[in-house]
């Protein structure tokens, strides 16, 4: 018996490094896959070349489970609503969509061109919310039409979303819309039986194999790889489980056997009182109102 025996996933971008091995471990757990990818190179080259997807498919039947394969641009509104369709025609349902697709352009603010903006904006953005659009209907109809519901968005985050990272405007900018969008899903949909949370991943993948050693730890079971995908895949399953229904509206960073729930926006300090302040008020009253943090950029990182 799996955590997640009988329900039906949909993965995007699982042909490869953290979405693969999320469509493997929850195939492992018993849910039916749609494996979705594209087909298309790190920055978003290419496409139309489905095969990735279907080795993973594959091994996914090798293994005693049953998979579907969906080679749909996600960041399309008609590939949205084709993935969420497949789905439910192939497999009677949808329970879970894990949002993992992307694509970087990495460069400079000064060097950023529209399409390295629009693009990235598109896959990552876009293409969360085009398939939870289409999910989201046909979940809030079930429910609606008094069926149980038992819904879960997992959505793929980033600390250069939650802090800012130099060199990736685009990047940083569609993550942070990624974490804002969980808690707008969370709200949103929770009425419905639907759980909406974001991983934050470190994990060696094609966009970070070239930035990221690769660590291993000691633990009492031996040598542990901390940037291995898997440790990611572990996180989702969790979430997706029916056990997690009282989750929802959270952001983890995951880096090996660390996980880290993250705050919202919170209050850091204020100034108050019971008229509006003027420019020069505010001058003379700057080293209160930035007392004990800093007036300055926050640090990328809370670690």
């Amino acid at each position: 018996m799996g955590l997640l025996d009988g329900k039906v996933a949909v993965v995007t971008g699982a042909g490869r490094g953290i979405g693969r091995e999320e469509a493997l471990l929850l195939a492992s757990e018993g849910a039916r896959v749609v494996v979705n990818d594209v087909g298309a190179g790190l920055h978003g080259e290419g496409g139309g070349d489905p095969h990735p997807a279907e080795e993973v498919a594959a091994l996914i039947t090798e293994q005693g489970g049953q998979a579907a394969v969906n080679g749909d641009d996600i960041s399309s509104w008609d590939g949205g609503k084709n993935l969420v369709d497949q789905a439910v025609d192939t497999f009677g349902s949808i329970d879970i969509i894990v949002n993992n697709a992307g694509i970087l352009r990495d460069k400079m603010m000064f060097n950023l061109d529209e399409s390295d903006w629009d693009d990235v904006i598109r896959v990552h953005l876009k293409g969360h919310f085009a398939a939870t659009h289409f999910a989201s209907i046909y979940w809030r109809s079930k429910a609606k039409a008094g069926e149980e519901v038992s819904g879960r968005i997992i959505n793929t985050s980033s600390e250069a979303g939650l802090f800012g990272n130099a060199g990736q405007a685009n990047y940083a900018a569609a993550k942070a819309g990624i974490a804002s969008l969980t808690w707008v899903e969370a709200r949103e949909l929770g009425r419905y039986g639907v759980t909406a949370n974001a991983i934050a991943p470190r994990a060696r993948t094609r966009m970070t194999e070239t930035m990221f050693s690769g660590d291993r730890l000691a633990s009492k079971e031996g040598e542990f790889d901390a940037w291995d995908p898997k440790n990611i895949a572990n996180v989702v399953g969790f979430l997706a489980a029916p056990t997690s229904a009282d989750v929802n509206g959270q952001i983890f960073v995951v880096f090996g056997g660390d996980i880290y729930v993250m705050s919202a926006f919170q209050v850091a300090n204020k100034l108050t009182r019971d008229r509006a302040w003027t420019p020069e008020e505010l001058v003379a009253a700057k080293d209160e109102l930035f007392k004990g943090i800093g007036s300055g950029v926050p640090p990328f990182s809370f670690m």
